[in-house]
């Protein structure tokens, strides 16, 4: 039924042609076979199955793009469905985080939103039909036994005592399993298959467990809940999936996913794994974002060192740039670990081309041009965007009190060190060259002002007679904004926080210093009423995402990533 209300016509967003073909990836092979072949009647029809457990992380962006990107260059269907068959960990919670990140990443699901839950009678029936067979049958081994029975890999398992129930015992037993007679682990209902199978998952897999938890759409009704390999492909069958698409790990389910297809005679899709992604510097596990949350290394889910897409989206990542990350990365038959910076040179290089250019003082010390007119403001013309003419200029007042960066001033320079210091000229960016005349000092010793003066020729020009490197940016003391920054990092120090000496886990690789909090950062007054969402490049810094945690002119911003690769640096100097 619910592939018939689908039955429309669609065309394919791509004509094939013999150049595209030779750089289709091996998904795309497969499923040009189907079509030659007719096997599916032409239909290309793909789902995105997430349990909501969870948020969803960059790894799970892959699956999203590969899937809802195949629908729509075949002219077919992607379908959304939960898999949410374990209330024990399942909140509405997560089901709606992922819906708006799916939204957020540029995917359209229209009306094909499913739960594994809306099939759990028709997944009863089919249970008891395998019962009626002599397919199935409940297993009273406690989970210890059950172990102990299933055999090594060197070693068959062997059967249990309770395998050889007669059907009618076998339908007594788990009818009174759904009416909720016995606890928690006491019965499961079993596929009976072959104990000495070579692949464990053959191995009479269990189907059923009995769990008395509320669901957070079925409440009270179920107190069985189906296991996922007597989920996955049935409801892919039910909504007549042509290529269900998962990770590698599922590759050896896959037996599994047919037999249980062919035994109830039903519409059988055609499983197909790919490669999980996995990043450097990075996690990939719902288990351990739910420690980082619990044990307070991050914020929450969404915390910006997540890399989860609710994490990325706050920190300012674009969808445009984590979709082509994915299609760069592209589609593969073997686990691999991709470089983090591949990710983030596709954000970089998409911010460079839409984010507007804006003047900020991370850690400010005044300069005062002792020769400029006191009372005077100039407004100076600054150009939005380099790269994009369209963006046009905007006006930054320049006034006798200044505010630079500390790390632009050095009282004994050293060798190379173009920016300003005593007796030397730097160019303020869109304004004039100044000179560093004196230095005022604190009772501490702490450099507290620059006195300067500036030459009124050298606005938008370099004098011929003198040539200067330096280019260093500023922000009008008076017309200055305050804003809290927070420079984030990379949350793990290593390249594989997985990878730990014994009696360590992943969190001995946290990055202690993944946060530095900047208080009273001088901006230039453009910035006044930016928008949570609105992302700029703080020249010279790198980029920056006004954070959710803004409030009218108190703002705050998040720093996305750096203008270049530092870490590539850093890497190279160790």
């Amino acid at each position: 039924m619910i592939y018939e209300e689908h039955m429309v016509d669609r065309q394919p967003a791509v004509e094939s042609s013999p150049e595209k073909e030779k750089s289709l990836n091996f998904v795309e092979e497969i499923i040009n076979d189907h079509l030659a072949s007719g096997r599916f009647g032409q239909r290309v029809h793909t789902r995105f199955p997430p349990e909501p457990n969870g948020y969803l992380h960059i790894g799970h962006a892959k699956s999203i793009v590969l899937n809802f990107s195949l629908a729509e260059k075949y002219g077919g269907f992607c379908n959304l469905r939960f898999d949410d068959t374990n209330p024990s960990k399942e909140e509405e919670e997560y089901v709606q985080s992922i819906k708006e990140d799916i939204k957020w990443l540029g995917f359209d699901w229209e009306d094909r939103e499913y739960y594994a839950s809306d099939y759990f009678e028709q997944l009863y029936e089919w249970a008891i039909k395998l019962i009626k067979d002599g397919k199935a049958y409940v297993c009273d081994l406690p989970s210890d036994k059950a172990r102990e029975y299933r055999g090594t890999l060197t070693e068959p398992g062997k059967n249990s005592p309770y395998r050889d129930r007669s059907v009618e015992e076998n339908l007594d037993l788990f009818e009174r399993m759904r009416e909720g007679e016995f606890p928690d682990g006491a019965r499961v209902l079993k596929a009976k298959i072959d104990m000495a199978h070579p692949n464990f998952n053959m191995r009479d897999p269990v189907m059923y467990r009995i769990l008395h938890a509320r669901h957070h759409r079925t409440g009270d009704k179920w107190c069985i809940y189906p296991m996922y390999d007597f989920t996955h492909g049935q409801s892919d069958s039910i909504e007549k999936i042509t290529q269900s698409i998962c990770t590698l790990e599922f590759e050896n389910h896959r037996p599994l996913y047919d037999w249980f297809c062919e035994k109830l005679d039903i519409h059988h899709p055609q499983q197909i794994e790919f490669a999980r992604l996995n990043l450097t510097y990075t996690v990939m596990s719902k288990r351990k974002f739910l420690i980082l949350v619990n044990e307070g290394f991050v914020s929450g889910w969404d915390d910006p060192r997540m890399p989860t897409i609710s994490g990325l989206r706050r920190r300012g990542y674009t969808p445009e740039s984590i979709r082509k990350f994915c299609d760069y990365i592209g589609v593969a038959k073997n686990n691999s670990i991709v470089d983090v910076t591949i990710l983030e040179n596709h954000v970089r290089e998409h911010l460079n081309a839409i984010a507007p250019r804006v003047m900020v003082v991370l850690n400010p010390i005044k300069v005062v041009i002792e020769n400029y007119p006191e009372g005077q403001v100039e407004q100076l013309s600054a150009v939005n965007n380099p790269e994009d003419e369209s963006a046009g200029s905007r006006i930054v007042p320049f006034s006798r009190e200044l505010y630079i960066d500390r790390d632009d001033f050095m009282e004994v320079p050293v060798k190379n060190y173009f920016r300003l210091s005593p007796g030397k000229e730097v160019r303020l960016r869109y304004g004039y060259i100044i000179k560093c005349d004196s230095v005022v000092k604190n009772d501490m010793g702490e450099i507290v002002e620059l006195r300067c003066s500036y030459d009124p020729d050298t606005l938008g020009k370099q004098p011929t007679d003198r040539k200067v490197k330096g280019v260093i940016h500023w922000v009008s003391a008076e017309q200055a904004l305050e804003a809290e920054i927070r420079l984030y990092d990379r949350l793990f120090l290593a390249e594989n926080p997985d990878k730990v000496e014994e009696g360590q886990d992943f969190r001995s690789h946290v990055n202690p210093e993944s946060l530095q909090v900047i208080q009273h950062a001088k901006l230039e007054p453009s910035l006044k009423g930016a928008q949570a969402g609105e992302r700029f490049q703080f020249e010279r810094i790198g980029y920056f995402h006004v954070d959710q945690d803004s409030q009218g002119d108190d703002l705050v911003f998040n720093r996305i990533t750096s203008l270049r690769d530092t870490w590539a640096k850093i890497a190279s100097r160790s």
